[in-house]
């Protein structure tokens, strides 16, 4: 049974999963064996099938000259990185890390992008000797990029990060417009590429990030625009044409109730009259989109193990192995304002037997170790498995996993 099964969360983009009986299916598998492959829960599992599904489906509404790389800080798992590498333009990382992460899963350092407002010495030698283009956030980092690459007798690959005087309207985190921590301020930029033309580097293009989690193609489209035509503005001042335009990403999921898919049909077309003022105004440059939650945040679970249920005072609580500190987003703690309950349920109890309001938490001693608050679900018995959906990006690394000295979940990618 797959589609709007009884007892998904309808605010899930429940077709990509399917229902064996009253057990969740993820890779073709019963939930419960591939908890058995996991080894132990809790544990964050992965859908290769539905990440290249999300990837397929990009390529079909944006035009094949947008090059599409992957942000690997959504989800820096070496064997999810490796999957996706052969299927994208290009990956792009946040430090030496993910870099060495990328170099590992074959990726060609020409297609690799390192961006970040505070990358150490070690980042810049390592991207430098790796030959990866890095995105220029401050002219003291220029100045630094210019210094190793005399003593290593290399012209390193740089694009200007540019903080725009605008930002990506509705997103969940805005990253441009005002005074930022991201990038060199458009103002400052003509004049620092007035002076690149006598410093040793290797001029390649423009990184503009405006934000992300967007829902709204009206939004990311009016981003767009105004990045391409800030980007033309800029480079009348470059030491050269520019090759490169990262125009950022801010594609979005749903998480909550309420909340839409992204319409990517308008946002293609508007792509495509992008790729045509491209070429007419930036001849040579190669437009990128920079996606990691969309191509990954959907096609991921958590998994946890319910280990105590109790009543208290009337209310429901099943009391699970995992929590907050391995998927802080779920609890709330990672940007929401307002709390709100990410789609959860029980694995192998998904659409049969009785219904109860209950609240999940973990085992970690704070009252916000909260993965589901009074929300409607199977009633679940000790053993049951409590599932987190939309959760393949953000996850792991984005959470406090030695909080408390618990053991790290298991990663698996079916």
């Amino acid at each position: 049974m797959a589609g709007n099964s009884p007892g998904l969360p309808l605010h899930t983009t429940v077709e990509d999963f399917a229902v064996d009986g009253d057990e969740l299916l993820i890779g073709g598998r019963r939930l419960t064996e591939v908890v058995r492959l996991a080894g132990r829960t809790p544990a964050y599992i992965y859908s290769r099938e539905l990440i290249d599904r999300r990837i397929r489906r990009l390529r079909s509404f944006v035009p094949a000259a947008i090059h599409l790389h992957y942000a690997m800080k959504a989800n820096p798992m070496p064997a999810v990185v490796q999957h996706i590498s052969p299927q994208v333009d290009g990956l792009d990382v946040a430090s030496a890390g993910e870099l060495r992460v990328a170099m590992a899963a074959g990726a060609d350092p020409e297609r690799v992008s390192f961006a970040g407002p505070g990358k150490t010495m070690e980042d810049l030698t390592t991207a430098v000797a790796a030959g990866v283009m890095l995105n220029v956030e401050s002219e003291t980092e220029l100045q630094r990029l210019v210094a190793i690459g005399a003593e290593r007798g290399v012209l390193p690959r740089v694009a200007i990060r540019v903080n725009p005087d605008f930002e990506l309207k509705a997103s969940g985190m805005k990253m441009a417009g005002g005074p930022k921590q991201f990038g060199i301020d458009a103002e400052l930029v003509p004049d620092l590429l007035r002076r690149m033309g006598s410093l040793k580097v290797d001029f390649w293009g423009f990184h503009v990030y405006s934000g992300s989690q967007n829902l709204r193609a009206e939004a990311i489209m009016e981003a767009q625009t105004k990045t391409v035509a800030l980007v033309t503005s800029l480079s009348r001042d470059a030491p050269r044409p520019p090759r490169f335009v990262n125009i950022g990403g801010g594609f979005g999921i749903p998480y909550f109730p309420g909340e839409k898919p992204l319409d990517l049909a308008p946002v293609g077309l508007h792509l495509q009259a992008l790729v045509e003022t491209a070429a007419r105004d930036l001849p040579g440059a190669t437009l990128v989109v920079e996606l990691g939650r969309y191509l990954v945040g959907e096609a991921g679970i958590y998994v946890s193990r319910v280990i105590d249920r109790k009543v208290s005072r009337g209310r429901v609580f099943l009391v699970t192995d995992g929590g907050l500190h391995q998927h802080l987003a779920a609890s709330g703690n990672f940007g929401q304002v307002l709390r709100k309950n990410y789609p959860v349920l029980i694995g192998n109890r998904v659409a049969e037997g009785p219904r109860e309001l209950a609240t999940v938490v973990g085992p970690l001693c704070t009252p916000l170790d909260l993965l589901a608050d009074n929300m409607e679900m199977a009633r679940a018995e000790i053993g049951d498995l409590v599932v987190v959906f939309q959760s393949g990006a953000y996850g792991l690394s984005a959470s406090p996993v030695s909080f408390l000295s618990h053991p790290p979940p298991a990663e698996l990618l079916l």
